[in-house]
């Protein structure tokens, strides 16, 4: 489908997601879904069981605009008991439809017509659209696998007269990197240096392994007054399609997004608020957390298998619910090729991480598959991959006849 001419110039180069057309040609093939980032599984029942109690009470008017007290009172308990940090919940959290919109609002409020925001790449891909749908631009500093490092002086030189804000992302999607304490004092003495507001997208905090240890970026010395942390219940508690996320940061951070916030979506649904809240109170006293991460770290072997099976080699990963899988040696020009193939002839849809670039031409060949499903999911793409080192065979022998 054609963009109207009468679009403005920023939005005509956006186009369609990758992540649109590859469930799109899933859809069409019949394809195990592994690509966009969703669970396929059920959330927990006490906070399904909330949102249904603040529906049946009525509490389905508009909630304050910056979120119900309830919920920012249960998010600043959490920053409170898990960080150390206390947060005051009537000036210092704002409750947003969800983390995507709190990343638009925050680079919204803080970057304007030829400002610069520093980002890591690969990166979300609502970050690049937001900047310049700000005005701004974004000046990226590479991650490098295996391990995912970045070059300190690389970083160092992104920083210039034009920079008004960082954007981390921690644990990361797509890579699924835990930035380090050292990695995030070098950061944070940058930040402090150059005088700049970090904006940490940090949704992915309860979902790590193998003792891998989250901070926030707002939790190192002199960076509370200039980060705004952005967190996101549905990671937590499995549903997504909720949408609801929060800003957490200092007073004259939130007033500076609130003011955007306002004009976005005003207020996030009320029920749903009230549940989250319920499974924020709950969740320490269930074990619920922990759980969580045992079973996310039972998906990811369990995927990681079938795709050593599939004969695909994994990158380590430390968070989030994402796996990249090497496919530099299968021959294919480039991930896009990769992942349109592995979708219509093997029957599994996976994301080309170079739509996570701002020169795709950079993206090392790989592959990022999401684990965030029912065990009966994984197993069906198990059985579909088993077969992937034949059908790339036979494609490496059709494409060498004469």
């Amino acid at each position: 489908m054609e963009m109207d001419g009468h679009a403005a110039a920023r939005v005509r180069g956006f186009g369609t997601s990758v992540f649109t057309e590859m469930s799109r040609l899933a859809v069409a093939h019949g394809a195990v879904n592994l690509g966009q980032g969703f669970p396929d599984f059920a959330g927990p029942d006490f906070v399904k069981e909330a949102a249904k109690q603040a529906i049946d009470a009525d509490l389905n008017q508009y909630a304050p605009s910056h979120g119900t007290p309830r919920l920012r009172r249960a998010i600043a308990e959490t920053w409170a008991r898990d960080y150390g940090h206390e947060v005051d919940p009537d000036r210092e959290i704002t409750v947003t439809s969800g983390g995507t919109e709190t990343i638009f609002d925050a680079i919204q409020a803080f970057l304007g017509p030829g400002d610069e925001v520093v980002a890591f790449e690969p990166f979300y891909d609502s970050y690049l659209p937001s900047a310049v749908l700000a005005g701004g631009a974004l000046r990226p500093v590479t991650l490098r696998p295996p391990d995912w490092s970045f070059d300190p002086d690389e970083l160092a030189a992104a920083f210039g007269p034009r920079t008004r804000a960082l954007l981390l992302n921690t644990p990361h999607n797509p890579t699924g990197k835990v930035f380090t304490r050292s990695e995030l004092d070098q950061i944070a003495r940058l930040c402090r240096a150059h005088d700049v507001v970090a904006i940490s997208d940090e949704v992915y905090e309860r979902i790590t392994f193998d003792g891998a240890e989250h901070i926030p970026l707002a939790t190192l010395p002199g960076m509370w007054e200039r980060t705004l942390t952005i967190g996101s219940t549905g990671k937590t508690f499995s549903m997504t399609g909720w949408k609801v996320g929060y800003a957490v940061g200092a007073a004259g951070l939130n007033v500076a997004l609130r003011a955007v916030h306002q004009f976005v979506t005003f207020a996030t649904s009320t029920p749903f608020q009230e549940a989250m809240a319920t499974g924020m109170e709950l969740a320490p006293r269930l074990g619920y957390y922990d759980r969580l991460r045992a079973e996310y770290t039972a998906r990811r072997d369990r995927l990681r298998d079938a795709l050593a099976a599939g004969g695909l080699r994994t990158l380590p990963v430390h968070g989030s619910y994402f796996l990249l899988a090497d496919i530099a040696e299968l021959g294919f020009p480039d991930d896009v090729s990769f992942c349109r193939f592995l979708t219509t002839e093997i029957g599994v849809a996976a994301i080309p991480p170079s739509a996570f670039y701002v020169d795709p031409a950079r993206a090392p060949l790989l592959a990022r598959f999401c684990f965030a499903k029912r065990d009966d999911t994984l197993q069906q793409a198990a059985a579909r991959l088993a077969h992937l080192p034949e059908r790339l065979a036979s494609r490496g022998a059709g494409a060498a006849a004469p």
